[in-house]
Protein backbone atom coordinates (compact mmCIF):
# COMPACT_ATOMS: atom_id res chain seq x y z
CA UNK A 1 0.00 0.00 0.00
CA UNK A 2 1.01 3.42 -0.48
CA UNK A 3 -0.16 6.86 -0.24
CA UNK A 4 0.29 9.54 -3.00
CA UNK A 5 0.79 12.84 -2.79
CA UNK A 6 -1.83 15.01 -3.54
CA UNK A 7 -2.51 15.85 -7.60
CA UNK A 8 -5.61 18.83 -8.15
CA UNK A 9 -7.77 17.42 -9.97
CA UNK A 10 -8.52 19.28 -13.77
CA UNK A 11 -11.84 20.32 -14.85
CA UNK A 12 -10.90 21.03 -18.70
CA UNK A 13 -12.56 19.04 -21.16
CA UNK A 14 -9.12 18.61 -22.79
CA UNK A 15 -5.95 17.15 -21.36
CA UNK A 16 -2.66 18.99 -21.45
CA UNK A 17 -0.57 16.01 -21.37
CA UNK A 18 -0.67 12.39 -22.06
CA UNK A 19 0.71 9.34 -20.19
CA UNK A 20 1.27 7.27 -23.31
CA UNK A 21 2.49 3.64 -21.85
CA UNK A 22 6.05 2.81 -23.05
CA UNK A 23 6.39 6.29 -24.51
CA UNK A 24 6.39 9.14 -21.34
CA UNK A 25 4.53 12.04 -21.00
CA UNK A 26 3.39 13.77 -24.13
CA UNK A 27 2.56 17.88 -23.46
CA UNK A 28 2.16 20.79 -25.74
CA UNK A 29 4.50 22.70 -27.25
CA UNK A 30 4.73 26.94 -27.43
CA UNK A 31 3.62 26.36 -31.19
CA UNK A 32 1.20 23.19 -30.73
CA UNK A 33 3.76 20.96 -32.61
CA UNK A 34 4.68 17.65 -31.39
CA UNK A 35 6.98 18.23 -28.62
CA UNK A 36 9.71 15.44 -27.25
CA UNK A 37 8.17 13.07 -24.90
CA UNK A 38 9.42 13.40 -20.91
CA UNK A 39 10.30 10.63 -18.91
CA UNK A 40 7.98 9.71 -16.04
CA UNK A 41 8.98 8.13 -12.83
CA UNK A 42 6.89 4.77 -11.77
CA UNK A 43 4.63 7.10 -9.67
CA UNK A 44 4.10 9.91 -12.47
CA UNK A 45 3.06 6.68 -14.29
CA UNK A 46 1.04 5.64 -11.76
CA UNK A 47 -0.63 8.78 -11.26
CA UNK A 48 -1.39 9.59 -15.11
CA UNK A 49 -4.71 8.16 -17.36
CA UNK A 50 -3.37 5.16 -19.34
CA UNK A 51 -2.85 6.09 -23.19
CA UNK A 52 -1.67 3.87 -25.36
CA UNK A 53 -0.67 4.08 -29.34
CA UNK A 54 -1.65 1.42 -31.75
CA UNK A 55 0.27 2.37 -34.82
CA UNK A 56 3.42 4.32 -35.63
CA UNK A 57 3.97 7.75 -34.91
CA UNK A 58 3.69 10.28 -37.97
CA UNK A 59 7.17 12.16 -38.96
CA UNK A 60 7.25 15.81 -38.75
CA UNK A 61 7.30 16.33 -42.38
CA UNK A 62 3.79 14.36 -42.54
CA UNK A 63 2.33 16.82 -40.01
CA UNK A 64 0.29 19.87 -41.06
CA UNK A 65 1.36 23.04 -39.69
CA UNK A 66 -0.46 25.50 -38.23
CA UNK A 67 -1.53 27.80 -40.97
CA UNK A 68 -2.93 24.17 -42.69
CA UNK A 69 -4.70 23.03 -39.33
CA UNK A 70 -6.10 26.65 -39.38
CA UNK A 71 -6.83 26.64 -43.10
CA UNK A 72 -8.76 22.83 -43.13
CA UNK A 73 -9.93 23.77 -39.72
CA UNK A 74 -12.74 26.74 -42.23
CA UNK A 75 -12.87 24.29 -44.23
CA UNK A 76 -14.86 21.66 -41.98
CA UNK A 77 -16.94 24.23 -40.69
CA UNK A 78 -17.65 26.46 -43.79
CA UNK A 79 -21.47 27.85 -43.06
CA UNK A 80 -22.10 27.59 -46.70
CA UNK A 81 -21.77 24.12 -46.88
CA UNK A 82 -24.75 21.92 -46.87
CA UNK A 83 -24.49 19.70 -43.67
CA UNK A 84 -27.10 16.59 -44.22
CA UNK A 85 -29.55 14.94 -41.65
CA UNK A 86 -28.30 11.18 -41.45
CA UNK A 87 -31.55 9.31 -41.63
CA UNK A 88 -31.89 6.55 -38.76
CA UNK A 89 -29.49 8.45 -35.66
CA UNK A 90 -31.72 10.17 -33.77
CA UNK A 91 -30.04 13.09 -32.52
CA UNK A 92 -30.30 11.99 -28.95
CA UNK A 93 -27.19 9.64 -29.76
CA UNK A 94 -24.99 12.72 -30.64
CA UNK A 95 -25.12 13.26 -26.68
CA UNK A 96 -25.11 9.12 -25.58
CA UNK A 97 -21.88 9.47 -27.05
CA UNK A 98 -20.70 12.11 -25.32
CA UNK A 99 -22.01 10.69 -22.04
CA UNK A 100 -19.83 7.32 -22.81
CA UNK A 101 -17.13 9.37 -23.79
CA UNK A 102 -16.85 10.60 -20.23
CA UNK A 103 -17.71 7.13 -18.58
CA UNK A 104 -14.32 5.92 -20.72
CA UNK A 105 -12.09 8.83 -19.68
CA UNK A 106 -13.13 9.51 -16.26
CA UNK A 107 -10.48 9.28 -13.55
CA UNK A 108 -12.04 7.08 -11.20
CA UNK A 109 -9.60 7.80 -8.21
CA UNK A 110 -9.03 11.11 -8.83
CA UNK A 111 -10.72 12.08 -5.34
CA UNK A 112 -9.05 9.57 -3.05
CA UNK A 113 -5.94 10.64 -3.32
CA UNK A 114 -5.42 10.87 0.04
CA UNK A 115 -6.75 7.72 0.83
CA UNK A 116 -4.64 4.33 0.78
CA UNK A 117 -4.90 2.50 -2.40
CA UNK A 118 -3.43 -0.19 -3.88
CA UNK A 119 -0.66 0.28 -7.11
CA UNK A 120 -3.79 -2.40 -9.03
CA UNK A 121 -6.36 -0.33 -7.77
CA UNK A 122 -4.37 2.98 -8.91
CA UNK A 123 -4.28 1.09 -12.56
CA UNK A 124 -7.77 0.33 -12.85
CA UNK A 125 -9.32 3.60 -11.70
CA UNK A 126 -7.08 5.48 -14.50
CA UNK A 127 -7.72 2.91 -17.18
CA UNK A 128 -10.82 3.47 -19.46
CA UNK A 129 -13.98 0.88 -18.92
CA UNK A 130 -17.14 1.43 -19.72
CA UNK A 131 -18.81 0.86 -15.82
CA UNK A 132 -20.73 4.12 -15.60
CA UNK A 133 -18.06 5.38 -13.02
CA UNK A 134 -19.05 8.49 -14.10
CA UNK A 135 -22.49 7.71 -13.00
CA UNK A 136 -20.99 5.88 -9.37
CA UNK A 137 -17.93 7.73 -9.23
CA UNK A 138 -16.41 5.10 -6.19
CA UNK A 139 -19.77 4.17 -4.66
CA UNK A 140 -21.87 5.27 -1.40
CA UNK A 141 -19.44 3.36 0.94
CA UNK A 142 -16.61 6.33 0.28
CA UNK A 143 -16.20 8.83 2.37
CA UNK A 144 -16.08 11.22 -0.40
CA UNK A 145 -18.81 9.74 -3.07
CA UNK A 146 -21.43 9.04 -0.45
CA UNK A 147 -22.63 12.94 -1.29
CA UNK A 148 -23.33 11.32 -4.71
CA UNK A 149 -26.09 9.23 -3.18
CA UNK A 150 -29.61 9.72 -0.48
CA UNK A 151 -29.47 8.62 3.12
CA UNK A 152 -29.96 4.96 2.44
CA UNK A 153 -26.79 4.41 0.50
CA UNK A 154 -28.70 2.74 -2.30
CA UNK A 155 -30.73 5.55 -4.52
CA UNK A 156 -28.70 8.40 -6.47
CA UNK A 157 -30.00 11.76 -5.37
CA UNK A 158 -31.48 13.66 -8.36
CA UNK A 159 -32.70 17.51 -8.81
CA UNK A 160 -35.26 19.87 -8.86
CA UNK A 161 -36.14 22.28 -11.77
CA UNK A 162 -36.52 25.84 -11.05
CA UNK A 163 -40.09 27.30 -12.06
CA UNK A 164 -40.05 30.71 -14.42
CA UNK A 165 -42.06 33.34 -12.42
CA UNK A 166 -45.16 34.23 -13.04
CA UNK A 167 -45.91 31.45 -15.04
CA UNK A 168 -49.11 29.69 -14.11
CA UNK A 169 -48.60 26.61 -16.34
CA UNK A 170 -46.28 23.74 -15.08
CA UNK A 171 -43.39 25.90 -16.51
CA UNK A 172 -43.93 27.96 -13.39
CA UNK A 173 -43.47 24.98 -10.88
CA UNK A 174 -40.62 23.42 -9.50
CA UNK A 175 -40.58 19.51 -11.14
CA UNK A 176 -38.52 16.83 -8.50
CA UNK A 177 -36.37 14.49 -10.93
CA UNK A 178 -35.23 16.58 -14.13
CA UNK A 179 -32.22 18.33 -13.33
CA UNK A 180 -29.13 17.03 -12.47
CA UNK A 181 -28.34 17.09 -8.67
CA UNK A 182 -26.85 20.39 -7.31
CA UNK A 183 -24.49 21.87 -4.54
CA UNK A 184 -27.17 24.54 -3.77
CA UNK A 185 -24.71 26.01 -1.29
CA UNK A 186 -21.77 28.44 -0.79
CA UNK A 187 -21.33 32.40 -1.39
CA UNK A 188 -21.03 32.18 -4.68
CA UNK A 189 -23.47 31.32 -7.80
CA UNK A 190 -20.92 28.97 -9.21
CA UNK A 191 -20.84 27.31 -5.90
CA UNK A 192 -24.59 26.58 -5.67
CA UNK A 193 -24.72 25.36 -9.33
CA UNK A 194 -22.33 22.77 -9.29
CA UNK A 195 -23.50 19.60 -10.48
CA UNK A 196 -23.50 17.06 -7.60
CA UNK A 197 -22.25 14.27 -10.01
CA UNK A 198 -19.10 12.56 -9.90
CA UNK A 199 -18.01 13.93 -13.41
CA UNK A 200 -18.81 18.03 -13.77
CA UNK A 201 -18.12 17.18 -17.77
CA UNK A 202 -21.72 15.90 -17.61
CA UNK A 203 -23.44 19.32 -17.15
CA UNK A 204 -20.89 20.86 -20.17
CA UNK A 205 -24.36 21.01 -21.95
CA UNK A 206 -27.95 20.41 -21.64
CA UNK A 207 -28.57 17.08 -23.49
CA UNK A 208 -25.64 15.37 -21.86
CA UNK A 209 -26.86 16.67 -18.74
CA UNK A 210 -30.61 15.63 -19.40
CA UNK A 211 -29.17 12.15 -20.42
CA UNK A 212 -26.87 11.86 -16.99
CA UNK A 213 -30.78 12.73 -15.04
CA UNK A 214 -32.04 9.81 -17.06
CA UNK A 215 -29.46 7.53 -16.22
CA UNK A 216 -29.94 8.38 -11.85
CA UNK A 217 -33.54 8.04 -13.15
CA UNK A 218 -32.84 3.86 -14.74
CA UNK A 219 -30.54 3.11 -11.31
CA UNK A 220 -33.31 4.33 -8.80
CA UNK A 221 -36.09 2.50 -10.97
CA UNK A 222 -33.43 -0.84 -10.66
CA UNK A 223 -33.18 -0.43 -6.92
CA UNK A 224 -37.08 -0.01 -6.11
CA UNK A 225 -37.54 -3.03 -8.38
CA UNK A 226 -35.27 -5.25 -6.25
CA UNK A 227 -36.61 -3.37 -3.68
CA UNK A 228 -39.80 -4.73 -4.36
CA UNK A 229 -38.11 -8.41 -5.41
CA UNK A 230 -36.98 -8.61 -1.70
CA UNK A 231 -33.43 -8.24 -2.48
CA UNK A 232 -31.27 -8.09 0.88
CA UNK A 233 -29.79 -4.68 1.37
CA UNK A 234 -26.45 -6.38 1.87
CA UNK A 235 -26.33 -6.99 -1.78
CA UNK A 236 -29.07 -4.38 -3.28
CA UNK A 237 -26.42 -1.57 -4.37
CA UNK A 238 -24.16 -3.94 -5.76
CA UNK A 239 -26.49 -6.36 -7.64
CA UNK A 240 -28.45 -3.01 -8.99
CA UNK A 241 -24.95 -1.58 -10.23
CA UNK A 242 -24.46 -4.95 -12.06
CA UNK A 243 -28.31 -5.00 -13.30
CA UNK A 244 -27.77 -1.16 -14.61
CA UNK A 245 -23.88 -1.28 -16.32
CA UNK A 246 -25.07 -4.74 -18.28
CA UNK A 247 -27.95 -3.19 -19.62
CA UNK A 248 -25.83 -0.24 -20.31
CA UNK A 249 -23.15 -2.36 -22.12
CA UNK A 250 -25.75 -3.77 -24.37
CA UNK A 251 -27.53 -0.93 -25.34
CA UNK A 252 -24.41 0.60 -26.77
CA UNK A 253 -23.30 -2.83 -28.34
CA UNK A 254 -26.68 -4.05 -29.99
CA UNK A 255 -27.92 -0.40 -30.63
CA UNK A 256 -25.42 2.63 -30.44
CA UNK A 257 -22.67 0.64 -31.91
CA UNK A 258 -24.84 -0.14 -34.72
CA UNK A 259 -25.99 3.06 -35.68
CA UNK A 260 -22.90 4.79 -35.99
CA UNK A 261 -20.63 1.88 -37.23
CA UNK A 262 -20.69 -0.47 -40.31
CA UNK A 263 -22.47 -3.10 -38.46
CA UNK A 264 -19.80 -5.63 -40.24
CA UNK A 265 -17.40 -4.53 -38.37
CA UNK A 266 -19.60 -4.67 -34.95
CA UNK A 267 -20.56 -8.31 -35.23
CA UNK A 268 -17.26 -9.47 -36.58
CA UNK A 269 -15.27 -7.88 -33.35
CA UNK A 270 -18.46 -9.01 -30.75
CA UNK A 271 -18.48 -12.37 -32.52
CA UNK A 272 -14.76 -13.26 -33.00
CA UNK A 273 -12.85 -11.06 -30.87
CA UNK A 274 -10.09 -7.88 -31.23
CA UNK A 275 -7.28 -7.99 -34.07
CA UNK A 276 -5.81 -4.63 -32.72
CA UNK A 277 -6.68 -3.07 -29.38
CA UNK A 278 -4.85 -5.51 -27.06
CA UNK A 279 -5.67 -8.91 -28.89
CA UNK A 280 -3.96 -10.88 -26.40
CA UNK A 281 -4.75 -8.72 -22.93
CA UNK A 282 -4.47 -11.00 -19.88
CA UNK A 283 -7.68 -11.07 -17.51
CA UNK A 284 -5.78 -9.16 -15.15
CA UNK A 285 -4.54 -6.21 -17.56
CA UNK A 286 -6.54 -3.40 -17.29
CA UNK A 287 -7.19 -1.47 -20.50
CA UNK A 288 -5.19 1.30 -21.84
CA UNK A 289 -6.80 4.19 -23.76
CA UNK A 290 -5.19 4.14 -27.76
CA UNK A 291 -4.44 7.57 -28.32
CA UNK A 292 -5.82 6.56 -32.12
CA UNK A 293 -9.11 6.56 -30.58
CA UNK A 294 -9.49 9.73 -28.44
CA UNK A 295 -8.15 11.95 -30.38
CA UNK A 296 -9.40 10.99 -33.52
CA UNK A 297 -12.16 8.49 -34.55
CA UNK A 298 -13.94 9.26 -31.43
CA UNK A 299 -14.70 12.43 -32.19
CA UNK A 300 -16.80 11.73 -34.83
CA UNK A 301 -19.47 12.93 -32.87
CA UNK A 302 -18.36 16.73 -33.50
CA UNK A 303 -19.42 15.83 -36.82
CA UNK A 304 -22.75 14.81 -35.73
CA UNK A 305 -23.95 18.03 -33.88
CA UNK A 306 -27.17 20.24 -34.87
CA UNK A 307 -26.97 24.15 -34.57
CA UNK A 308 -29.98 23.76 -33.86
CA UNK A 309 -33.05 21.90 -31.98
CA UNK A 310 -36.68 21.28 -31.82
CA UNK A 311 -35.68 21.07 -27.92
CA UNK A 312 -39.61 21.09 -26.56
CA UNK A 313 -43.26 22.86 -26.95
CA UNK A 314 -41.57 26.00 -25.66
CA UNK A 315 -38.37 26.07 -27.89
CA UNK A 316 -39.53 24.07 -30.78
CA UNK A 317 -39.03 24.91 -34.33
CA UNK A 318 -35.08 24.94 -33.98
CA UNK A 319 -35.22 27.11 -30.92
CA UNK A 320 -33.48 25.45 -28.90
CA UNK A 321 -29.82 26.68 -30.51
CA UNK A 322 -26.63 25.14 -30.03
CA UNK A 323 -25.46 28.10 -27.97
CA UNK A 324 -28.60 27.69 -25.37
CA UNK A 325 -27.70 24.39 -24.92
CA UNK A 326 -24.35 25.42 -23.80
CA UNK A 327 -26.04 28.25 -21.57
CA UNK A 328 -28.25 26.28 -20.05
CA UNK A 329 -25.67 24.10 -18.22
CA UNK A 330 -23.72 24.81 -15.03
CA UNK A 331 -20.17 23.91 -16.37
CA UNK A 332 -20.71 25.84 -19.63
CA UNK A 333 -23.15 28.29 -18.85
CA UNK A 334 -25.16 30.08 -15.94
CA UNK A 335 -28.56 28.24 -16.10
CA UNK A 336 -29.66 31.32 -16.97
CA UNK A 337 -31.08 33.54 -20.09
CA UNK A 338 -29.50 35.64 -22.06
CA UNK A 339 -28.10 38.57 -21.13
CA UNK A 340 -26.54 36.35 -18.26
CA UNK A 341 -22.96 36.14 -20.58
CA UNK A 342 -22.08 32.17 -20.25
CA UNK A 343 -17.98 33.12 -19.91
CA UNK A 344 -19.10 35.25 -16.34
CA UNK A 345 -19.56 32.22 -13.88
CA UNK A 346 -21.67 34.10 -11.62
CA UNK A 347 -24.24 36.22 -14.01
CA UNK A 348 -27.45 35.33 -14.31
CA UNK A 349 -30.08 34.92 -11.53
CA UNK A 350 -31.36 30.53 -11.77
CA UNK A 351 -29.10 28.34 -9.91
CA UNK A 352 -30.89 25.25 -10.77
CA UNK A 353 -32.29 24.25 -14.60
CA UNK A 354 -35.54 26.52 -15.28
CA UNK A 355 -38.74 24.34 -15.49
CA UNK A 356 -39.12 25.27 -19.15
CA UNK A 357 -35.77 23.64 -20.55
CA UNK A 358 -37.03 19.90 -19.59
CA UNK A 359 -35.69 17.63 -22.25
CA UNK A 360 -38.77 16.17 -24.61
CA UNK A 361 -37.19 12.78 -25.08
CA UNK A 362 -39.54 12.04 -27.73
CA UNK A 363 -37.78 14.31 -29.84
CA UNK A 364 -34.41 13.44 -29.53
CA UNK A 365 -35.25 9.12 -29.27
CA UNK A 366 -37.26 7.33 -31.81
CA UNK A 367 -39.83 5.51 -29.49
CA UNK A 368 -41.73 4.45 -33.01
CA UNK A 369 -39.36 2.06 -32.98
CA UNK A 370 -39.90 0.33 -29.88
CA UNK A 371 -43.70 0.63 -29.74
CA UNK A 372 -45.22 1.95 -32.86
CA UNK A 373 -48.68 1.53 -31.34
CA UNK A 374 -47.94 4.28 -28.88
CA UNK A 375 -49.16 7.57 -30.62
CA UNK A 376 -48.17 9.90 -27.63
CA UNK A 377 -44.43 8.50 -27.35
CA UNK A 378 -44.62 9.84 -30.99
CA UNK A 379 -43.64 13.55 -33.00
CA UNK A 380 -44.23 14.42 -36.35
CA UNK A 381 -41.38 14.67 -38.28
CA UNK A 382 -40.82 18.58 -38.59
CA UNK A 383 -40.40 18.10 -34.46
CA UNK A 384 -38.11 15.21 -34.49
CA UNK A 385 -34.73 15.74 -34.00
CA UNK A 386 -31.91 13.88 -36.40
CA UNK A 387 -28.28 13.90 -36.29
CA UNK A 388 -25.83 15.10 -39.15
CA UNK A 389 -24.40 12.92 -41.21
CA UNK A 390 -20.87 11.77 -39.97
CA UNK A 391 -18.87 13.53 -42.71
CA UNK A 392 -16.31 15.98 -42.97
CA UNK A 393 -18.21 19.20 -41.52
CA UNK A 394 -18.87 20.35 -38.37
CA UNK A 395 -22.09 23.18 -38.22
CA UNK A 396 -20.88 26.55 -38.04
CA UNK A 397 -21.26 27.29 -34.09
CA UNK A 398 -18.53 25.02 -33.08
CA UNK A 399 -16.01 27.41 -35.04
CA UNK A 400 -16.77 29.44 -31.73
CA UNK A 401 -16.94 27.50 -28.71
CA UNK A 402 -17.64 28.94 -24.88
CA UNK A 403 -14.98 29.26 -22.78
CA UNK A 404 -16.64 27.30 -20.50
CA UNK A 405 -16.46 23.94 -22.63
CA UNK A 406 -13.24 23.47 -22.63
CA UNK A 407 -12.26 24.81 -18.72
CA UNK A 408 -11.85 28.13 -20.66
CA UNK A 409 -14.01 30.52 -18.31
CA UNK A 410 -11.80 33.06 -15.96
CA UNK A 411 -9.32 33.32 -18.49
CA UNK A 412 -8.15 35.13 -21.41
CA UNK A 413 -9.64 34.64 -24.27
CA UNK A 414 -7.75 32.63 -26.67
CA UNK A 415 -6.69 33.46 -30.51
CA UNK A 416 -9.68 32.98 -32.75
CA UNK A 417 -8.58 29.97 -34.31
CA UNK A 418 -7.94 28.02 -30.88
CA UNK A 419 -11.91 28.11 -30.24
CA UNK A 420 -12.55 26.11 -33.57
CA UNK A 421 -13.13 22.94 -32.31
CA UNK A 422 -11.82 21.49 -35.54
CA UNK A 423 -8.60 23.68 -35.26
CA UNK A 424 -8.55 21.94 -31.75
CA UNK A 425 -8.93 18.43 -32.38
CA UNK A 426 -6.01 18.66 -35.56
CA UNK A 427 -3.45 20.53 -32.92
CA UNK A 428 -3.85 17.62 -30.19
CA UNK A 429 -3.29 15.14 -32.89
CA UNK A 430 -0.05 16.80 -33.91
CA UNK A 431 1.19 17.96 -30.76
CA UNK A 432 0.87 13.44 -30.36
CA UNK A 433 2.39 13.13 -33.47
CA UNK A 434 -0.38 10.86 -34.04
CA UNK A 435 0.06 8.53 -36.92
CA UNK A 436 -2.04 9.47 -40.29
CA UNK A 437 -4.97 8.03 -41.76
CA UNK A 438 -2.32 6.23 -44.60
CA UNK A 439 -0.58 4.97 -42.23
CA UNK A 440 -2.99 3.35 -39.75
CA UNK A 441 -4.71 2.27 -42.97
CA UNK A 442 -0.78 0.70 -43.95
CA UNK A 443 -0.58 -0.78 -40.21
CA UNK A 444 -4.05 -2.53 -39.95
CA UNK A 445 -3.39 -4.16 -43.93
CA UNK A 446 -0.09 -5.46 -42.14
CA UNK A 447 -2.09 -7.13 -39.94
CA UNK A 448 -3.87 -8.78 -42.22
CA UNK A 449 -7.04 -6.90 -41.92
CA UNK A 450 -8.89 -5.75 -44.80
CA UNK A 451 -9.31 -2.14 -45.52
CA UNK A 452 -9.19 -0.04 -48.42
CA UNK A 453 -7.27 2.80 -48.22
CA UNK A 454 -8.20 6.41 -49.41
CA UNK A 455 -7.37 7.76 -52.98
CA UNK A 456 -6.86 11.41 -53.49
CA UNK A 457 -10.15 11.11 -55.48
CA UNK A 458 -11.86 9.81 -52.44
CA UNK A 459 -10.35 13.48 -51.12
CA UNK A 460 -11.12 15.10 -53.52
CA UNK A 461 -15.11 13.89 -54.22
CA UNK A 462 -18.17 13.95 -51.23
CA UNK A 463 -20.33 16.50 -49.75
CA UNK A 464 -18.25 17.78 -46.63
CA UNK A 465 -14.90 20.17 -46.64
CA UNK A 466 -14.21 21.17 -49.68
CA UNK A 467 -10.24 21.28 -50.14
CA UNK A 468 -7.69 24.18 -51.67
CA UNK A 469 -5.93 22.38 -54.23
CA UNK A 470 -2.60 22.57 -51.92
CA UNK A 471 -4.15 21.35 -48.73
CA UNK A 472 -5.77 18.35 -51.46
CA UNK A 473 -2.03 17.31 -52.01
CA UNK A 474 -1.00 17.76 -48.25
CA UNK A 475 -4.21 15.11 -47.11
CA UNK A 476 -4.16 12.63 -50.02
CA UNK A 477 -0.85 11.15 -49.32
CA UNK A 478 -0.82 12.70 -45.03
CA UNK A 479 -4.18 13.47 -43.76
CA UNK A 480 -5.00 13.83 -40.06
CA UNK A 481 -6.08 10.91 -38.50
CA UNK A 482 -9.54 12.04 -37.91
CA UNK A 483 -10.32 14.35 -41.02
CA UNK A 484 -9.20 10.51 -42.66
CA UNK A 485 -12.24 8.78 -40.69
CA UNK A 486 -14.58 10.86 -41.05
CA UNK A 487 -13.89 11.35 -44.88
CA UNK A 488 -13.94 7.51 -44.92
CA UNK A 489 -17.23 7.44 -43.31
CA UNK A 490 -18.48 10.18 -45.82
CA UNK A 491 -17.27 8.55 -49.27
CA UNK A 492 -17.38 4.56 -47.87
CA UNK A 493 -19.80 4.51 -44.85
CA UNK A 494 -22.98 5.60 -46.12
CA UNK A 495 -22.30 8.17 -43.18
CA UNK A 496 -21.61 5.33 -40.63
CA UNK A 497 -17.29 4.84 -39.43
CA UNK A 498 -16.06 2.12 -41.31
CA UNK A 499 -12.73 1.03 -41.98
CA UNK A 500 -9.71 2.49 -40.25
CA UNK A 501 -12.67 4.33 -38.04
CA UNK A 502 -15.44 1.51 -37.68
CA UNK A 503 -12.21 -0.74 -36.47
CA UNK A 504 -10.48 1.42 -34.27
CA UNK A 505 -14.15 2.47 -32.68
CA UNK A 506 -15.70 -1.17 -32.01
CA UNK A 507 -12.58 -2.64 -30.81
CA UNK A 508 -11.62 0.09 -27.79
CA UNK A 509 -15.70 -0.86 -27.22
CA UNK A 510 -15.00 -4.36 -26.72
CA UNK A 511 -11.99 -3.81 -24.63
CA UNK A 512 -13.51 -1.44 -22.19
CA UNK A 513 -16.60 -3.78 -21.44
CA UNK A 514 -14.19 -6.61 -21.19
CA UNK A 515 -11.86 -4.54 -18.76
CA UNK A 516 -14.93 -3.40 -16.63
CA UNK A 517 -15.72 -4.58 -13.28
CA UNK A 518 -19.02 -5.88 -14.70
CA UNK A 519 -18.80 -7.19 -18.26
CA UNK A 520 -21.36 -8.81 -20.70
CA UNK A 521 -17.76 -9.47 -22.39
CA UNK A 522 -16.87 -11.88 -19.47
CA UNK A 523 -20.33 -12.79 -19.44
CA UNK A 524 -21.26 -14.10 -22.61
CA UNK A 525 -24.35 -16.20 -21.43
CA UNK A 526 -25.87 -12.59 -20.16
CA UNK A 527 -29.28 -11.59 -21.56
CA UNK A 528 -31.06 -8.27 -20.99
CA UNK A 529 -34.65 -8.66 -19.07
CA UNK A 530 -35.79 -5.22 -17.79
CA UNK A 531 -37.53 -3.83 -21.53
CA UNK A 532 -40.78 -2.91 -20.67
CA UNK A 533 -42.29 -4.39 -23.69
CA UNK A 534 -42.22 -8.30 -23.12
CA UNK A 535 -41.47 -9.51 -26.81
CA UNK A 536 -38.09 -7.52 -26.86
CA UNK A 537 -36.97 -9.14 -24.17
CA UNK A 538 -37.77 -12.32 -25.13
CA UNK A 539 -35.75 -11.40 -28.66
CA UNK A 540 -32.97 -10.44 -26.91
CA UNK A 541 -33.37 -6.37 -27.46
CA UNK A 542 -32.35 -3.35 -25.23
CA UNK A 543 -32.48 -0.35 -26.88
CA UNK A 544 -32.21 3.43 -25.28
CA UNK A 545 -35.98 3.49 -26.09
CA UNK A 546 -36.12 0.76 -23.67
CA UNK A 547 -33.78 1.96 -21.64
CA UNK A 548 -36.03 5.34 -20.90
CA UNK A 549 -38.93 3.60 -21.07
CA UNK A 550 -38.18 1.16 -18.06
CA UNK A 551 -36.53 4.58 -16.29
CA UNK A 552 -39.51 7.02 -17.19
CA UNK A 553 -42.12 3.63 -16.25
CA UNK A 554 -42.91 4.47 -19.96
CA UNK A 555 -45.35 7.69 -19.05
CA UNK A 556 -45.50 10.06 -21.60
CA UNK A 557 -45.88 12.82 -19.28
CA UNK A 558 -42.57 12.40 -17.47
CA UNK A 559 -40.49 11.39 -20.95
CA UNK A 560 -42.22 14.83 -22.03
CA UNK A 561 -43.44 16.82 -18.65
CA UNK A 562 -44.23 20.14 -20.58
CA UNK A 563 -47.06 18.76 -22.80
CA UNK A 564 -47.55 18.19 -26.38
CA UNK A 565 -47.04 21.57 -29.00
CA UNK A 566 -50.57 23.00 -29.03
Amino acid sequence: MFRPAREPQSKRHVRSSFYVVGEGILGESEDGGPAQPQAASSMAALRKFRFSRLGPPSRPAHQLDRDARAELARAMTDPGRDHPDQPGVPAGFTYLGQFVDHDLTLDATAVRLEDEITVRQLLQGRSPALDLDSLYGLGPDHRYDRRFYEDDGMRLKSGTTQGVPDDPSVVGRPLAGFDLPRVGTGSLRSERRRPLIPDPRNDENLVVAQIHAAFIRFHNRVVADLIGKGVSSAVLFESARETVVKHYQWMLRQDFLRRIVDPDIVEDVFSNGRRVVEPTAGEQDPPTMPIEFSVAAYRLGHSMVRGRYNWNRIFDRGQGTLELLFQFSGTSGTLSPPPADPADPEAGEFERLPTNWIADFRRLFAFQEAVPERAELQVPAEQFNLAKRIDTLLVNPLANLPLGSFGGRGQPAPPESELNLAFRNLTRASMLRLATGQQMADHFHDRKIDVEPLTKAHFARGGGARLSPGLLNAVADHAPLWFYVLREAEVKGDGRLTGVGGRIVTEVFHRAIEGSRHSIVRDPFWRPFLSPVEDRNAKDVFHMTDLLLYAFDGRAEQLNPLGPVT
